[in-house]
């Protein structure tokens, strides 16, 4: 039992992986040797005019937070 006034913290523990992406903009996309589809639609989506990307996560930079 906590003392008083003070809250215990539990810490969770998830079983689940948790991975992380870099964000990367249509010229990234453009000259990709491996294209996604994510990255095409991203490309064609940025070819119009007047369009304001923040870019898209890129799945070939996945990597697991441990």
């Amino acid at each position: 039992m906590a003392p008083k006034g003070k809250a215990s913290k539990k810490k969770e523990i998830s079983s689940r992986a948790q991975y992380t992406m870099r964000i990367v903009e249509s010229s990234t996309c453009a000259v990709c040797k491996q294209q996604c589809t994510r990255g095409l639609r991203y490309l064609a989506a940025m070819s119009e005019p007047g369009a304001i990307g923040k870019g898209v996560p890129c799945i070939l930079t996945k990597k697991r937070l441990n």
